[in-house]
This record gives structure tokens, sequence and C-alpha cells, in this order.
């Protein structure tokens, strides 16, 4: 099913302009989720600290370490949730930048970019924080669970696009 848009391990140029619409869609689907201003719904996760109006989660592995402290099921469920949607969160993303950017195709690149682009939406936040009051959370996990979400997309890919040569 990929032949007609892969040639040479390479996308046709309908292809990459498609991919090309939908990163444009996506980045702004990504800045809409990380950058306007965030409702409370009246449930915090534990462990978060304020310093005026910026908003932070400073504990690593928070999740684990302060499971103890979540008092609901639905807590709970937000917690788990918030994780998993953060794990996927740059999935899409870099796997579109796979697909365009055969330069991006390495492991420690793949890793390096996820957290940079992780850091500066986090960083985003709280400077969004303190110009607007966007009550947005800088969280240290943030980091690690994006990240992961930009290797699953390298294994992915790798996994989609790797063809073993036939021995003979």
């Amino acid at each position: 099913m990929l032949k007609k848009y892969v040639k040479n391990g390479e996308m046709l140029p309908p292809a990459k302009r498609f991919v090309k619409i939908a990163l444009i869609g996506y980045g702004i689907l990504l800045g809409l989720m990380c950058f306007t201003p965030q409702i409370s719904d009246g449930i915090e996760t534990p462990g978060i600290e304020h310093f005026g109006r910026v908003v932070v989660l400073l504990t690593p592995f928070n999740s684990f370490v302060r499971l103890g402290e979540i008092t609901s099921i639905w807590q709970f469920g937000k917690v788990v949730l918030q994780n998993i949607m953060n794990i996927f969160l740059l999935f899409p993303l870099i796997f579109q930048l796979l697909l365009l950017f055969p330069s991006l195709r390495k492991k420690k690149r793949v890793l390096v970019l996820s957290f940079l682009i992780s850091l500066g939406i986090e960083l985003t936040q709280i400077l969004l924080d303190i110009a607007f009051d966007a009550n947005r959370v800088f969280e240290i996990d943030d980091l690690w669970t994006n990240t992961l979400g930009g290797y699953l997309a390298y294994q992915l890919f790798k996994k989609m696009f790797t063809y073993k040569k036939p021995v003979s």
C-alpha cells in the first residue's frame, strides 16, 4: 500500500504535500492544546506548587511518588490520562518530521529534538502564566513523557520504513 507513495525509501511529492499540510494542522492543534488558558476542574494534582501565578510540578515521577495522595478514582483517572496524553503529545509531530526530513532519522537526534520541543513548551507555559495568567503548569515529568512519545514515533517509523533485503 505504501509503495505508491514511496520510491527508493523517500516519499513522492503528493505524499510530501499531504504530510506538510498534516504537520501544519497538528502544529496548530499542538499550540491550542499547550498555550491556551487551561480551565481548572477543581481537581489538583498532588505535589503542585504555586509561585504567584506560576504553577509548577517539580517532583520527578510525581504520579508514582505521590500515588498515595490521590483521593478519588476520578483524580487517579485524570493523572493516568494526563501521563498517557503527554506520552503521545509529540508522537504525531515527530513522526511527520521523520517522514519529511531524512537527516532526523537517528535515535539521538529524535531524543534531543523531542526533549527540546518539550522544554520549549514548558518554558512558554511559564511565560504565559507570568504574562496572562493562563493557568498552565510546568511539569518536570512532561519532559520525559513527551520525549518518550518522540522515541516511540521513531520506533514506529523504523518498523514501518526499514525493510530487510531477503537473503538470496
